[in-house]
Formats: structure tokens, sequence, C-alpha cells
């Protein structure tokens, strides 16, 4: 499995590495935040407000795909707040008993980080309504006919919630949000940017033909732009270089698996599979995911939206196919029966993913 991508499971140790490494190279304040200009505006004016009004933000929903600054943003809104926050996730929260523990221990003002807030269950988001609406959860006491439900008061509290995929979160949970952000892919310049900063916070000396070169690869995501900065860096000093050249980014680049195009070994692995195996498709997903050895939550969620974005691949009410430029990418010329599909051929469900 290629380490680069968010979803892949890692030693436990490694883990822990990889977000001490990542945690300190986060921006505090939205003035260092790079990128998503407009996002950082409105809700620099949000907490502005906030402030002048003396009292609490507005719930905030951030979403868009992994590794493009959510979390960042939550801890330096309790940062501007001069707040406290607290961190949870949908997944961790298996009980509405334990968001009505969290909740009722919260203090004014502050802020609950709610990441993967789609994954929550069913009794824990319907306790959530209220909690956001009216600042109150009913705590029910008993079983059967002799239950009664008594209302809990909670501090005013700003909940920010985090989600790569915004479809799956019930309207009714949508709408109590104050503001609702969307997140979208770094441009060239921007990752750059991202990286010459990381640099000058890892004391790394790099020409600017390097950090072009591991931006182009970077998929236009902060997070796999400073994974991948680690990683050249990890490859000039095992070989003694003081300076990170551009020789050395495409060489550990290479090594690493990771091409001009920003594609990893699974990416390639699927788009082979596909061509080489089943004539460029189309191909069911569960039959794809066998065909390169992985699990179909993998394929879909990892290694497919990428590679629909880029018009590698794309997906069809028949099943996944890959496209001219895919078949091309993999060293294959397509049939002439293959064309660059119609938008209406696209299946845009794969973006959320």
């Amino acid at each position: 499995m290629s380490e680069f991508q968010d979803e892949r499971l890692v030693a436990p140790a490694i883990r822990q590495g990889e977000s001490a490494a990542e945690n300190a190279l986060r921006p505090h304040t939205l003035s260092e935040f790079i990128g998503q200009r407009r996002v950082c505006e409105q809700i620099d004016v949000l907490l502005t407000a906030a402030r002048h009004r003396n009292s609490s933000a507005d719930h905030i929903l951030l979403s868009g795909p992994p590794g493009l600054g959510k979390t960042t943003l939550a801890l330096i809104l309790a940062s501007e707040m001069e707040t406290p926050i607290r961190i949870t996730s949908g997944p961790a929260i298996t009980h509405a008993g334990d968001l009505a523990a969290i909740l009722s221990s919260l203090m004014e003002g502050e802020i609950l980080f709610l990441d993967e807030i789609h994954r929550l269950p069913r009794p824990a988001e319907e306790l959530l309504y209220l909690a956001m609406e009216d600042f109150r959860v009913d705590v029910v006491v008993g079983k059967g006919p002799g239950a009664s439900a008594i209302p809990l008061q909670l501090p005013h509290f700003t909940l920010v919630g985090a989600t790569t995929r915004a479809g799956l979160l019930p309207s009714p949970l949508r709408d109590r949000f104050g503001f609702t952000a969307h997140l979208d892919f770094y441009d060239e310049n921007e990752i750059a940017q991202v990286l010459q900063r990381s640099a000058r916070l890892l004391a790394l000396t790099i020409d600017g033909a390097a950090i072009a070169e591991i931006a182009g690869r970077s998929r236009g995501t902060p997070r796999i732009a400073n994974r991948l900065l680690r990683r050249v860096r990890d490859y000039a000093q095992v070989r003694g270089a003081s300076e990170l050249s551009h020789s050395d980014a495409r060489a550990a680049l290479d090594m690493y698996e990771v091409d001009e195009m920003g594609l990893d070994r699974l990416d390639r692995a699927v788009l082979l599979a596909l061509v080489e195996r089943f004539n460029g498709g189309p191909v069911g997903l569960s039959t794809l995911a066998i065909a390169v050895g992985e699990e179909t939550e993998t394929v879909e969620s990892v290694a497919e939206p990428f590679l629909v974005r880029n018009g590698f691949m794309a997906r069809t009410p028949r099943g996944r196919i890959a496209t001219a430029l895919g078949w091309r990418h993999v060293g294959h010329e397509p049939p002439a029966t293959v064309s660059a599909p119609t938008a209406s051929l696209f299946d845009t469900s794969a973006l959320d993913a």
C-alpha cells in the first residue's frame, strides 16, 4: 500500500510520527493559511462579527476532499476566538449517550470539532439537532412506559463539522449550520507556497525546480505535498546532500512510485487492470478491486476520485471505463472506439467519495 493516501492503513507508530510531523507544519492563524482565500475571508468576517457581539460563532460545516485543511481551519478557529477546542469524530461516537456526555461537558463558547460528521449514528445525529438549535439535550431516564426525558441546558458552543462527503449529511443537519464552506483542490502555485513555508519550518534548503517537481506530483493536496517533501528530504539526507535539488526530488519520487501526474502504485494498478485485463472496461467496481488485490472501499474512496477528476477513468451506468488519456498514461494506444467521454457519462458522485 502507498503511504501517500489518507485512507490507507499504516502501523500505529508510523502514523503517530506522521501526524506529529503534520501538526508541526500547520499554520496557526488565518493570515498564515495558504490557499482557500475566499473561504478564509468568509470565516474571518464570521469570527470578527462574533467577537464584536461577544458571543460564540455560528456553527460551521467544512466540506471537501481529505488533506485540504479542514482540521487545520478548525484549530485556527479556536485560536482566533481564543477559546478551547474539543476534538472527536463521527466513528468514535457509537451511542447518543456518548455525544450527550461530550456536549454536557462543554464550556461556554467552546468549540466542538466533529470530524467525519457524516458517519455519526442516527440517534446521535437526532440528538445533535436540538443541541445545535436550542442548546439543549433531552436525557432519557429509565426504560419502557416509565421512561422520562429530562431536559439539560447546554452552554453556547460552536460546532465545527468536517466531512469529505457532504451529500451523505441529511438536510435537517446541514440546515442547522450557519455557514458552510467547501474547500477546493489547490493549484500548483499554491502548493509551491505551502512547500516553501514547510521547507522553512523544517530548516531545509531546496531549489525552486525541486519545489515545482514536488508540487506537480502532489495532487493539489497540501497534506500529500508535505509528505512528499519529507520523503525527498529523507532521500537527500541518506545520500549526504545538504541541499534538495531537482534531481533529488525526481529520484526520490520515482523511487516512491509517484509519477509525474501524481499517480501512485494503486492508481496505476487500477488503470492497468482496466486496460490490460478488461480491455478498457466497462467493469464493475468489485471486480476491479479483486483484480488489483484491494478492498472495494479503498478503490472507490482512494484511487477512483483522483482518476475520475483528472480524466483517466470514467464511471458509466455499466461500470468503470478507461478513457483515452488513461490508456495512453499506462503506455497503450486506445482503440478507435475509445474517445473522450461526454459529461453525461460521468457519475459526479465519484468526486464526493
